[in-house]
């Protein structure tokens, strides 16, 4: 039986989740529940009309950054785009609002997750990055960081390729400030054909703790 939290900031051990990644259900969105989640390799994903439900999968897909790959093609796009970081972070949001998550059905992004995200980017744990061309901004992504780990939440595109270059300066700056990888969450066809691969559960756990020492 998945557990149902209560008002205590506590979360189940991952190792704990059902088979569908699945560690406690209920709760709430506060800044002090959701950056313990992330610390403990859980974050959150429902639907409307759904409990919170907070999640651990196994296995779980990351982003080794010297694993990125950057295709010649997409290399010749970066020039066009103008890259930003934490200039729109309400912007990017709302647009990653309007697009469901691959196999889920309407936005997972509710109304009450914008607004959480948003406390956390004014509390500096939340972050975006956005593409412009002409001064308009065309793709983007954003996500959390937990020590020296990125975890991706979510990513937009309004031209083509706009979010991946956004991917791909995010993955050179990351370098240069000694982080460990990107965590994607769950696995993609899109994410892995740039390069993220599948690690068990525990192995991610693993990376969590050293990331923050």
């Amino acid at each position: 039986m998945i557990p149902r939290l209560n008002h205590q900031l506590s979360f189940p051990h991952p190792a704990t989740a059902s088979e569908e990644g699945i560690v406690a259900y209920g709760g709430d969105l506060s800044p002090s529940r959701l950056m313990l989640a992330y610390r403990n390799g859980i974050f959150p994903w429902y639907g409307a009309g759904d409990p919170i439900l907070w999640w651990s999968p196994n296995p779980r897909l990351i982003l080794e950054l010297d694993e990125f790959k950057l295709h010649r093609t997409l290399r010749k796009k970066i020039p066009q785009f103008e890259v930003r970081f934490d200039t729109a972070f309400s912007d990017v949001i709302r647009e990653c609002s309007s697009a469901p998550r691959a196999g889920q059905k309407g936005s997972w992004l509710l109304p009450e997750m914008v607004e959480a995200y948003e406390t956390l980017h004014a509390l500096g744990y939340a972050h975006s990055v956005e593409s412009y061309q002409n001064g308009v901004l065309v793709g983007g992504l954003y996500g959390v960081m937990v020590g020296k780990i990125f975890c991706g939440e979510s990513m937009f595109a309004k031209v083509s390729d706009a979010s991946k270059v956004a991917l791909a300066v995010l993955v050179e700056r990351l370098k240069k400030e000694g982080f460990i990888c990107i965590d994607c969450q769950v696995p993609t066809a899109h994410l892995k054909s740039l390069g993220a691969k599948e690690i068990s559960r525990n192995e991610f756990l693993e990376r969590l703790i050293g990331a923050n020492t």
